[in-house]
């Protein structure tokens, strides 16, 4: 590989300084980095490491992990600690390997974890199981760096015997591993974070889901890392981003789940951008964005120092990070907005395997109710913008439709049909109600629907929804929208969760169906996004399985 210099501001996250000087790559790598005044220049470019995603489903910006590279590397983004849980609870050990085979396709850095609860719980149908030794030998591999987020907290609390063992496994090989405590508090989060530490220490673990800042003080009380969230649904920045002047050290970026459209528009360096504007110090911010993820993972991800590897970005400012140039392992992949990396075709992997909806599937009789719920009263899903917590509703029986004996959607009371249909097997549609999707008319369906993306819709009427349901089924995977005669299905048939052509164009797609879905009525920042959340039961309060209605602060069907 030919060697090159470049000058510049150069950003030394370590010693908090700026000067100008010059950096020469060699083979990849930094071989010296030469200050040329003590200062920086005034109206010149900055020089500093490149951004890390600190913890992301690659699956949920709908493209393969080069598609998602492609777009991602003109942010500034060199790296991202990946979670590959959804696809494993599709397709499994297949699925896992086919987004690190996929991902070392393209010079991007993908730091692929275990996934450590697949299925997520039992009280739902997914694809696939990963035992403790399944994932003792994802552990085992190079590539896997990682125990992807242990979501079975009960399981910790109550030392669950197969849930120890893939603890035990990370920690024999010194891998982190990652939590997922939402709203835990007090005694319980002290009782988690030992449980998923090791003994000696090392790395300790991350939480990606505090919804307020006294529950991450909790929890960085008892030596937790906190992250700080900013996906298409899941916001926790204005929450969270005080803590970053006292607790910078422990804290790191990540966006969780990001559909194309907002990936195609930034990425972490967003984050950063906002972080400054707050009066956070800049120093501080980089840390979080660049340091404390290689130094937690312990990445081969270089951080602008000689003998590191040459993952630095060019930003014209540090207010507003728009990147210049990014280059991962001394090559430059991207550059004034235009990524280098190259769309090549990707193999197709899925496990789909349900038939049609006949209309009356989805017909919801009074005789169908919870054993909680009276004829005078009905539980209501109330699903929350830029949150995946939901509250639970009891609702007057007047607030929705009864008609020949069957309960339909109101749209004029915004209590709507939610619906989940099993895709791995024909089996009954469950059903219940949904709050705040706001739709007048027609409906929208997702097979991406956490964490066993089964098929989700929310509808206005019943022959919507069996069309949008349908429409999913007919393309073995996808997203859909159903409004009167005119329809939209962004088929995604990369295990029903990703598309295997270019990330721009799917970006465009995905704006234009999204344009849809908020036409129908909805005020949903991402309704897609929020509605494939209103199946993941490990998230309080109240859920839809294939199964049935979920309480999870019980953690039992209502």
């Amino acid at each position: 590989m030919s060697s090159f210099s470049i000058q510049g501001n150069i950003v030394d996250i370590f010693n908090k300084t700026i000067y100008y000087g010059e950096v020469t790559v060699e083979n990849g790598k930094i071989k010296s980095i030469q200050p040329q005044t003590t200062n920086h220049k005034p109206q010149t470019h900055f020089i500093l490491p490149g951004f890390i995603d600190s913890h992301v489903h690659i699956e949920s910006s709908m493209l393969v992990p080069s598609e998602f590279a492609k777009l991602a590397v003109v942010h500034g983004t060199v790296a991202t600690i990946s979670d590959p849980h959804e696809i494993a609870n599709v397709c499994g050990m297949k699925g896992v390997e086919f987004m690190i085979e996929n991902g070392k396709t393209v010079p991007f850095k993908f730091n692929f974890g275990a996934p450590s609860c697949v299925p997520a719980t039992t009280f739902e149908t997914a694809g696939a199981t990963l035992n403790a030794d399944d994932v003792k030998k994802l552990l085992e591999r190079d590539e896997i760096k990682y125990l992807s987020e242990m979501m079975n907290f009960p399981g910790v609390l109550h030392k669950d015997e197969e849930v120890m063992k893939k603890i035990a496994a990370a920690h024999a090989l010194g891998k982190p591993v990652d939590g997922h405590a939402p709203g835990l508090r007090g005694e319980d989060a002290r009782k988690y974070i030992e449980g998923i530490t090791p003994s000696s220490g090392g790395q300790g673990a991350t939480d990606h889901e505090c919804f307020t800042a006294e529950e991450a003080l909790g929890k960085l009380k008892y030596g937790m890392k906190i992250l700080i969230r900013e996906g298409s649904a899941a916001k926790n920045f204005e929450a969270l981003i005080g803590l970053m002047n006292d607790h910078y050290e422990m804290m790191m970026f990540c966006s969780d789940d990001k559909h194309p459209d907002s990936l195609v528009a930034g990425h972490i360096n967003q984050l950063c951008a906002r972080a400054v504007a707050k009066g956070i110090d800049v120093f501080k911010v980089l840390q979080a964005a660049c340091v404390n993820p290689v130094l937690h993972y312990k990445l081969d991800v270089g951080l602008l120092r000689e003998g590191d590897a040459a993952d630095f970005i060019v930003a014209e400012d540090l207010t507003n990070f728009n990147i210049i140039q990014t280059y991962i392992n001394g090559k430059l992949v991207a550059e004034n907005g235009i990524s280098s990396i190259v769309s090549r075709p990707s193999s197709i992997i899925n496990n789909f395997s349900c038939d049609k909806k006949p209309i009356d599937a989805f017909k919801y009789k009074l005789d169908k109710w919870g054993e909680e719920e009276s004829y005078e009263q009905v539980n209501v899903i109330e699903a929350l913008d830029g949150q995946l917590i939901t509250n639970r509703l009891i609702r007057d029986i007047n607030d929705v439709i009864i008609k020949n004996g069957y309960l339909e959607s109101n749209p004029a009371t915004d209590i709507l049909k939610i619906v989940v249909v099993n895709r791995y097997n024909n089996a009954p549609v469950a059903k219940s109600f949904i709050k705040n999707f706001g739709f007048k008319k027609g409906a929208i369906a997702s097979s991406v629907a956490h964490d066993s993306h089964n098929i989700v819709a929310v509808g206005v009427d019943d022959e919507s929804l069996c069309r949008a349901v349908n429409l999913v089924i007919e393309a073995n995977g996808g997203v859909s929208c159903v409004d009167g005669n005119k329809e939209m299905i962004l088929s995604l048939p990369v295990a029903g969760l990703m598309s295997n052509e270019d990330g721009y164009k799917i970006a465009d797609d995905y704006t234009a169906i999204d344009a849809m879905a908020k036409s129908l009525g909805s005020s949903l920042a991402a309704p897609f996004m929020t509605l494939s959340f209103m199946a993941l039961l490990v998230i309080p309060h109240i859920k839809l399985s294939d199964k049935g209605l979920f309480d999870g602060d019980a953690f039992r069907f209502v």
